[in-house]
């Protein structure tokens, strides 16, 4: 587990260095101490960093961060640094007086201004559990914030052109040097958001062991520094992008050319002139610039203009010499406005009328009010030439503005008077699509697909025909009142009561539709979903689409599709053994609907809601449909991961055993003509992800009726071989089975749904450009609802907190985890149990019974992990079934941020399941054993139960966890091992299921298929009244079988291998 940290250093243009902490001490110290600062000892090395960076995909504007030390003044014992707050279990530190601060060497990348905006704004909100990292500082949290802000206040265009000179050498060598940059220009509202994050600044952030940064830089100081530097580099940026390479264009010498060139260049450069020259060019900025600045950073109000609609709707009497109808004036009125209270407004009249310096209203005080008032209006002049009409007498303070002159207004002068710091009110009208030109579009279905299409055949690449209707309004023109409209020639128009914007590109585009006739034009049933979606605009259509209207079957299809109307629940056949919730049967109603269209389902329902019995369901109805209308169908292909095959075999062995299932995997399985023989003459094939590629030419020999993927997330990166190869395979209808379409990145999701439907989403690039660079970086929060409406068809999910779903479930859900040995685990079980047999028969009594229990022992020991038999310290990824399945889970169980309890009786296990776990998710996992002591056992419950982030995982040893504890915050129980005693496991289970718990609690008890796991567990499950009343003492009622009995406990069956 690790830490990742961001410090800000001013000076130099400001740098950002990005710095980490571990858990462990470093191996490797390449810092060399400094005077009296030492090398601090559990810091990430630069090449780690540098690795992690790129494991992130975090490369900003293409720099890689070069390697550097930076000098931090941390609280500290006498000894070391203390660690960051989510390392502090981790990292234990004896503090016998109070802590104090010291300096500390660290290694860090460092990354200049011009990549120190991007690189925050790449950092993912979460970092990726598949790191090494785990976390964020509170300093990383406060400069992604800062870093986002940057970027709003560019997009809200708060900056403004600027020239700063300074002085370099001395006496007879003295030089005056100016540099070009794009200052910030706050608002009131600006101001009071810079000053609430400043307040919130860490002080971590402010670490850093320069004088100048230390100890005259405040919070607000720093942040602002950054926020200065930050959006110079983003304007710069975006002047490169918008108007290319600058550096060749010939500019001329003088002053302003210099100036105007600096500004647009990627980076700062100086300008060059005399002393005299620079001052005087300086002051004229200046000057220019004081009107705006001076109101933006001193005043408790500003002035504010105010446009109002002519009451009358319709035009006045014609002008007797033009025969052109005269219309109503619009008012543009001034006024005074609080900056904290924009609701209070002052009217200019009023403050002509004030005898003194100062206006009195509602506890609020305008200082020299007409002079400001002046003062203003000359500024906004410069903004707003049409203004001059108003200020013709001594007092203005309004300004009777033509329909055209408003038009003006509102498209011209609006944004920038905003930007200027003036306040502006106009008709709440303004600026809403239904204020401007728009289209209708109306969708049929063609003659010829519409009575297959109604029967249910469709597909995304089904042709269907459409009109364009033009409308204003919501009301739809025929040709004349279009050409009336025209006959205005105004730019706005009162039509029934409501103004609409005439822009003449969309009046020429609108004359199209009328001059061309488009009609009877057509496109596919995918485009129709990304176009209700707003996922993309309709290339001929050059208007603003108003509404969609779809005739017939599609219409209800479309609303069947949008969870508007409810699905008619298919019938579960009766040779589905069991009983699916209404839930469940809404899920298997769903995928036959969406297979009925043709459209591939990505089933995501919380872990623990029974995806897998809503798939069979599904199997099973499809059969005995086809079957019932006598028609063929092909075997279904289900892809998992190998952790999980057995338990696919024996569900639906449980619930479908009317289903041929055949599994393609192991050294034996079937290839070439007896593979596609085995596969036609089974309903169900069950192989592995890994087997995709390997068998990729045998699979796609088989034209498959459906292809599931189970744990879906497994194609998650679209360019891996193994994705493709999926990708490849035939299939009538294909399924996605996850309960984490996202875990880190949109692109998961994109993979997923292009696995479904094929082109959907569009390429990786153009998915990028509209929804990963938008939502990912910039939390772009329309295009994220866009990207939701997009997917919403395709994607069905529940979660454990739905009322419906509730209702449905019972308060604690027991369910046995069937996993697989891998093979070294096979090889080290068989070893145990032919030495172990030996032993045992020869001996007698107590000692035959100590040798059982040991057996017992050892043999429970290989189920969890070899690491853990041999004790030997080794790597433990991917060497135990019940370790990979254990990860798969808890993937789902964090993903939606849910808490779980992990019970082993074995300490040893115990840690080697923390520190694994904590690599693998980068998240702080919590472990109470015999051996901890009471006061932090306390600290561990109640860090636990606290609400927020947290730690989400909670290791216990079945014996010191197994009572007297309350940790109603967990709502998953792993039984990791088992105690083989009903009583006992009950109990550790209450630790969750108790007075207290708000949710309901699943409870998964993991078995390894075909070892002693399986048959002691069928053993307690045959007489479950027996055991739970007679069997009391752990394992030591096993002790009294016989040796043949227990050849017959121990024996590995055939099942057990999972590779």
């Amino acid at each position: 587990m690790a830490v990742l940290h961001v410090t800000w250093q001013v000076g130099d243009g400001g740098r950002l260095y990005i710095w980490g902490e571990r858990a462990q001490v470093t191996q490797t110290i390449e810092v060399t101490a400094r005077g009296k600062l030492r090398p601090h000892p559990f810091s990430l090395l630069a090449v780690e960093l540098d690795e992690q960076l790129a494991g992130m995909q975090v490369t900003p504007s293409g720099h890689r961060g070069a390697p550097d030390v930076l000098a931090l003044l941390l609280p500290s014992s006498s000894r070391s640094p203390l660690p960051s707050p989510q390392l502090l279990l981790e990292t234990p530190v004896e503090v016998r007086s109070q802590p104090q601060l010291r300096g500390w060497l660290i290694e860090a990348l460092s990354f200049d201004a011009q990549a120190a905006c991007d690189l925050l704004l790449s950092l993912p909100v979460n970092p990726p559990s598949s790191e090494d990292y785990n976390s964020y500082g509170s300093d990383t949290r406060f400069w992604m914030c800062a870093a986002q802000l940057a970027l709003e206040l560019v997009q809200h265009q708060s900056f403004l052109p600027a020239i700063h000179s300074r002085v370099n050498g001395r006496g007879d060598k003295q030089q005056v040097l100016a540099e070009a940059s794009w200052d910030l220009a706050l608002l009131p509202e600006d101001r009071e958001r810079v000053s609430r994050l400043a307040a919130a600044m860490p002080p971590v952030c402010r670490a850093l062991l320069v004088e100048e940064q230390r100890e005259k830089l405040s919070a607000q100081d720093l942040l602002l520094h950054f926020l200065r530097v930050n959006v110079d580099a983003l304007v710069r940026d975006g002047l490169q992008s918008m108007m290319g390479d600058q550096s060749r264009l010939k500019w001329g010498k003088s002053l302003p050319s210099q100036w105007l060139r600096a500004l647009r260049m990627s980076q700062a450069s100086p300008i060059s002139a005399s002393f005299e020259e620079l001052r005087s060019f300086i002051d004229s900025i200046s000057s220019w610039l004081r009107p705006v600045t001076q109101r933006a950073a001193f005043r408790s109000f500003r002035t504010c203009f105010r446009l109002e609609q002519p009451s009358s709707e319709e035009p006045e009497e014609e002008n007797r010499e033009s025969s052109e109808p005269v219309f109503p004036l619009w008012k543009l009125s001034f006024h005074l406005q609080a900056n904290d209270d924009p609701s209070l407004l002052v009217p200019a009249e009023k403050a002509w009328q004030v005898g003194s310096d100062s206006l009195s209203l509602l506890n609020r005080s305008f200082e020299r009010p007409q002079e400001a008032l002046l003062s203003d209006l000359g500024a906004a002049l410069r903004l707003y030439p049409t203004l001059a009409k108003g200020l013709r007498s001594a007092r203005p303070s309004e300004l009777a503005l033509s329909t055209e002159e408003a038009y003006t207004f509102l498209r011209d002068a609006v944004p920038l008077l905003k930007a200027g710091g003036f306040g502006v009110l106009v008709p709440p009208w303004w600026g809403g699509r239904a204020t401007r030109l728009s289209a209708k579009l109306r969708v049929r279905q063609q003659r010829e697909q519409a009575n297959n299409e109604s029967q249910g055949y469709l597909s995304l690449d089904s042709i269907l025909t459409y009109d364009w209707q033009v409308s204003v309004g919501g009301q739809v023109l025929n040709e004349q009142e279009f050409m009336d409209l025209v006959a205005l020639k105004q730019p706005l128009v009162n039509v029934r009561g409501q103004w609409i914007e005439l822009r003449p590109e969309e009046m020429e585009t609108a004359a199209s539709f009328f001059e061309k006739k488009l009609l009877h034009k057509k496109l596919k049933f995918g485009d129709l979903l990304r176009l209700e979606a707003g996922a993309e605009e309709h290339q001929e259509l050059g208007l603003s689409l108003e509404s969609i209207e779809v005739e017939g079957w599609l219409s209800e299809t479309l609303k069947r599709l949008s969870g508007q109307t409810h699905l008619e629940p298919v019938p579960i056949p009766s040779t589905f053994q069991g009983q699916l919730r209404p839930y469940q049967v809404r899920g298997v109603s769903w995928l036959a609907f969406l297979k009925s269209l043709g459209l591939g389902a990505c089933l995501a329902d919380d872990m623990g809601l029974g995806k897998t019995a809503s798939l069979i369901g599904l199997l099973l109805y499809e059969r005995s449909r086809l079957t019932r209308e006598k028609k063929p169908f092909s075997p279904t292909l289900i892809v998992c991961p190998m952790s999980i095959v057995g338990n696919w075999q024996r569900e639906l062995q449980r619930f479908s055993p009317s289903l041929n299932v055949h599994v393609h995997h192991g050294a034996d399985r079937f290839s070439g003509e007896e593979f596609v023989k085995q596969a036609h003459a089974h309903d169900v094939v069950l192989t592995t992800y890994a087997l995709t590629l390997r068998d990729q030419e045998l699979l796609t020999q088989i034209n498959w009726e459906n292809v599931v993927l189970d744990e879906a997330q497994n194609i998650k990166n679209d360019e891996a071989k193994q994705t493709q190869a999926i990708k490849k395979l035939k299939s009538h209808y294909r399924i996605a089975l996850t309960g984490t379409p996202v875990e880190n990145r949109l692109s998961e999701l994109r993979s997923i749904i292009e696995f479904l439907n094929p082109g959907f989403l569009g390429s990786g690039k153009e998915f990028r450009q509209r929804y990963t660079i938008p939502i990912e970086r910039y939390r772009d929060k329309e295009r994220a609802q866009v990207l939701k409406q997009l997917v919403q068809p395709f994607v069905l999910r529940r979660v454990k907190t739905d009322k419906s779903i509730i209702q449905d479930l019972p308060e604690k859900m027991e369910m046995k985890v069937l996993c697989n040995l891998t093979q070294e685990q096979a090889s080290l079980y068989e070893a145990v149990v032919k030495e172990m047999l030996e032993k045992i028969e020869s001996a007698e009594g107590i000692e035959r019974r100590g040798l059982i229990l040991a057996a017992l022992m050892r043999l429970k020991q290989v189920c969890n992990h070899p690491a853990q038999f041999m004790s030997d310290g080794s790597e433990l990824a991917r060497r135990s079934g019940k370790l990979s399945r254990l990860e798969e889970m808890l993937e789902e169980v964090l993903a939606s941020g849910e808490k779980a309890l992990i019970f082993t009786q074995f300490a040893e296990m115990g840690q080697l399941l923390r520190q694994h776990l904590q690599e693998s998710f980068g998240r702080e996992v919590l472990f109470l054993h015999g051996a901890t002591p009471k006061k932090q056992r306390d600290q561990l419950v109640q860090r636990f139960q606290g609400e927020g982030e947290g730690a989400p995982i909670f290791l216990l040893s079945l014996k010191a966890g197994g009572v007297g504890l309350n940790l109603t915050e967990a709502n998953h129980v792993f039984h990791f091992d088992r105690w083989w005693n009903p009583a006992v496991e009950n109990q550790a289970t209450d630790r969750a299921f108790r007075i207290g718990q708000r949710r309901n609690v699943q409870v998964h008890k993991f078995v390894c298929v075909g070892t002693l796991e399986e048959r002691i567990d069928a053993m307690i499950e045959g007489k479950k009244e027996l055991a739970e009343n007679v069997i009391g003492n752990g394992e030591n009622w096993l002790t009294e079988m016989s040796t043949k009995q227990l050849r017959e406990l121990f024996v590995l069956g055939r099942e057990a291998v999972g590779e």
